[in-house]
Formats: structure tokens, sequence, C-alpha cells
């Protein structure tokens, strides 16, 4: 007897898990004296959390009392800090009210999706794009509507491609900086695109996980600054470097909040407590957390002077998050193939651009530079050698 599989499950894979497993495979099977896997495959600070984080949660747990459920949207210091956190870096008063501590960004979408839209209805994104956003309006039975954009918009998604969609989205899924593109919308750009969706009734979801990590080339903003009816979806593991705890937040309209809290007692009862308690203190470890980002901008710097010697010469403006956006159609059309080659030949795990983008990423690369960064220096030269440069 064959039984049934729900829809759900034909969501496609997250292909960069894949890639971490083959890597650390490959790692497990060299020889001691071998060289090392350089790890540039994955979105994750190579460091832990801040130290301060880490004192929280030890001091959480040795305090004797329970960490047991909080409420659905979280232990009301950390949104209060949260809230302070818009006030001081953006100028922009939100009520704590308003914010849902979720179960990573990972679980702020499932949230914000069923809460904003129906099976069926639409959702624009630019492609590349971040793959669960896709998968999981598809497990959802919602439509994902990718709009093919390029260097000539700095692979972010314009008012012009959203004015040719017919019929018109129900909802606009913008990341600033992008994943994996690593570039920006600049402050005139998103008030524009958040006020034409508002305009329209088309709902933005904003993901703005990688704040905090800009570079200089373009102002970082939050559409919360310019629009009541948009979504803002943010994290702790980028800036904060706390993938591991698994905690993240929305920051939602006031026709949601009911609606978000409601499914996130059904769905998560609550973020995990202890989490929550070293989230709040990370947000006070700030000189920590800028010699990490110093850390990353020398990565970045190295990459970008020596990639382009190596034969990898058509990057994506790096305006944020951290990774590189490669176009090595010179050298393949076959990303999958191509990383898998350069694992075996070169010892450097990434991610191909397949993941990213289901047309065209045959002929990228993401590079994540937010790893040691003596592999940093040490990848350009690797692939120097590999290519024959």
């Amino acid at each position: 007897m064959t039984l049934k599989t729900g829809r759900g499950a034909e969501a496609p894979p997250f292909i960069v898990m894949d890639v971490i497993a083959a890597a650390n495979a490959r790692a497990a099977a060299l020889p001691p004296s071998a060289p090392g896997i350089l790890r540039m495959e994955v979105g994750q600070p190579g460091s832990g959390a801040p130290a301060g984080a880490v004192a929280a949660a030890v001091e959480a747990l040795q305090s004797g009392h329970p960490l047991g459920y909080t409420e659905a949207f979280g232990l009301l210091p950390l949104r209060e800090r949260i809230a302070r956190h818009y006030r001081e870096h953006y100028g922009v008063t939100v009520p704590p009210a308003r914010i849902a501590v979720t179960v990573g960004a990972s679980g702020a979408f499932p949230l914000a999706f069923l809460a904003a839209f129906d099976r069926g209805d639409r959702v624009a994104m630019a492609a590349p794009f971040y793959p669960p956003y896709a998968n999981i309006l598809t497990a959802l039975g919602m439509e994902p509507v990718l709009l093919e954009c390029g260097p000539e918009t700095r692979f972010q998604p314009s008012i012009a491609m959203l004015e040719a969609l017919d019929p018109r989205p129900d909802g606009l899924v913008v990341a600033s900086p992008c994943n994996p593109a690593g570039t920006m919308l600049t402050p005139e750009e998103l008030a524009a695109t958040a006020r034409w969706c508002h305009a329209r009734g088309v709902r933005l979801v904003s993901d703005e996980i990688y704040h905090g990590l800009s570079w200089g080339t373009v102002a970082e903003s939050t559409a919360a600054a310019v629009s009541d009816s948009a979504i803002v979806v943010n994290s702790f593991s980028k800036y904060w470097c706390m993938t591991g705890w698994r905690i993240g937040w929305l920051l939602l309209p006031e026709d949601l909040v009911r609606p978000v809290e409601r499914l996130a007692q059904n769905m998560f009862i609550s973020a995990p407590h202890v989490a929550q308690v070293a989230a709040e203190a990370a947000m006070d470890c700030v000189a920590e957390l800028e010699a990490k980002k110093a850390a990353y901008a020398r990565s970045r710097a190295r990459l970008l002077e020596g990639l382009p010697k190596a034969g990898l010469d058509r990057i994506a403006a790096a305006d944020g998050a951290f990774y590189l956006w490669c176009d090595v159609s010179h050298l393949t059309n076959d990303s999958v193939q191509f990383t898998a080659r350069m694992l075996d030949g070169a010892g450097i795990a990434a991610t191909p651009g397949v993941d990213f983008d289901r047309t065209r990423g045959g002929r990228f690369l993401r590079f994540s530079y937010c790893g040691a960064e003596a592999a940093m220096t040490e990848a350009p030269e690797r692939l120097k050698a590999w290519l024959g440069r």
C-alpha cells in the first residue's frame, strides 16, 4: 500500500545544506597533514554568540528559576529592547506590542505568510533569492512570482518590474541587504517600493536580517520607517552571531498583530526562553560585535582584491551581508558540478547558484566570507592555483 504524502513535502531542498554535508564528509576524509577545507558555503558567523549573551544564558540556567514557556510574542524586556533598537538605530518609534519574538527568521516567515496571504495568492520576489522564501510559500500552497534581476538593477526588484506584472501580486518580498547578492535598495528605492505596495494593496515583507552588516556604499533603512502596512523580519543570527540559538523577530502592522499571535501560539508556543535572555544581552555587546564586523570587512576587501586575480572578476556590488555573488559563466554553466570539483580540487566549499536562481543559477556561485579571516585570505591563492591562473 502506498500512503499519501502532502503536497507541502514536495518543496525543493535547500541545497546549501547538502553542500555543508559534502564539506563535512570531505573534511573527515582528509589525512591530518592535509590542508583543511575552507568553509565559504554557509552564512554562519565563524565566531559564536557575544560573551555577554553567553554569560546571561549561563546566569539564567544557574538561577534556579524555571525556563519555561514565555508569552507567544516573547519576553517583554526583550521586546522593549528591540523597540529601543529601532528608536536608536533608525529614529523610528515602535510599540513593543507590535514586536513578535520568533524561532529565528525561519520561524517568522511562515507566520508572516500565513497571516498575510491565502492559498493560491501570488507573492513576488527578486531572483536570485533566498530559497526558503519560495519553498515556504510553495509548501503553504502560495505561488512565488520570480522577477529576474541582474546587475542593471543591482539584483533588486524595481517598480517597473512590479508594474509589468499582470495580474498584480498579492505580496512582495524584498531583502536589503539581500542573500545571495549582498546588494541593497537605497532608502529612496525602498520608500518608493513601500509606497507602491501600500497604495495598491500589495503586502510588503521586508527581510532585514542582514542589517548592521552594510559596508557604506548604500545607506541602511527600514521599511518600518516608511510603511505602516509592511511586515519587517529580522534575526539575531547574523549581526548578533546567534545562529544556533534560533531567535528572531517580526515587526508587525496593527492589523496582523493578533492573527500572528494566534498562529504563534499554535505553531510554536514561544521562542526558547534561554535564547531570549541571551538575545537581550547580546544587543548591548556593541564593541565585540563591531570588532566581528570589522573582521568581515577585512575579509571582504581581501576577496574583492584576490578573486579577480584568480579569474573570478564578475562580482555583484557587495553593499552588505557577507556574501559575494560571482558570475562564473566563463568557467562553467553547471555550478553544482563546478562547486563539487572545487571542493575536491581546491578544498573550498561554496554554494552553487542554482540554490538561489532556478533558471540562471548554473553560471553563478555564492561565497560566504563570515568565516575565519585566515581562510578568506587563503582562498584566492588556492583558487588561482586550481584554475591555473
